[in-house]
């Protein structure tokens, strides 16, 4: 797992004692998620396709890395190239760094000028316990069958400081590089790092 062995988070504690573990390789948990534009959305919805889902914090450094260099922008344009469905998830409780509500959240993406297919906020945090989402930002890709593929880090540099992208190994494009050659994807799960995801207490 390289780098991406170590977890860095930004607030103390443990992850909260109902987190739930998905194995890679396993079914993806369904979800209902209302999203930044008030729809309900599925994850029987996205039945075949590629979904890749982001969880993102506005807040967090690790979070703004990605995305004040490009680099989280250039992979999900990749993505849209490929055909993925990318959805962010929020799953800040109310009162929590990074909680939006939809216009703030829809600003959000429009500043950040990412290219999503939704922004689900998750203030309650189902979604993301039922993922086992530890922290922001963190991956998970789903393929066409609904199986996890790839669950963790975005990459193998658990550092918050924007030159530490030079030279890293982008765990999605890895991922992406097996599809392409036929191969089961071969670093299925890392460990993810970044801020701890702001669940209700």
């Amino acid at each position: 797992m390289g780098g991406a062995a170590l977890v860095t988070l930004a607030a103390c504690g443990g992850p909260p004692a109902d987190l739930q573990h998905v194995a890679s390789g396993a079914q993806a948990p369904a979800f209902s998620v209302t999203d930044a534009t008030g729809a309900v959305r599925t994850l029987a919805e996205f039945a075949g396709q590629n979904v890749i889902l982001e969880w993102t914090n506005e807040g967090c450094p690790y979070v703004r890395k990605h995305y004040e260099t490009g680099n989280m922008q250039a992979v999900q344009r990749e993505a849209a190239q490929r055909g993925w469905t990318w959805l962010q998830v929020i799953s800040s409780a109310p009162g929590q760094q990074g909680h939006l509500d939809g216009p703030g959240a829809l600003a959000r993406v429009q500043a950040d000028q990412a290219t999503v297919t939704a922004t689900l906020l998750d203030g309650d945090g189902v979604m993301g316990r039922a993922y086992g989402a530890l922290s922001t930002p963190q991956m998970v890709m789903i393929n066409g069958e609904g199986q996890i593929i790839y669950q963790g880090a975005i990459d193998d540099r658990a550092s918050a400081r924007p030159e530490t992208l030079e030279g890293a190994t982008n765990y999605v494009r890895a991922a992406w590089a097996d599809l392409d050659a036929g191969r089961p994807v071969q670093i299925a799960q890392t460990t993810p790092y970044g801020c701890s995801v702001k669940y209700a207490a």
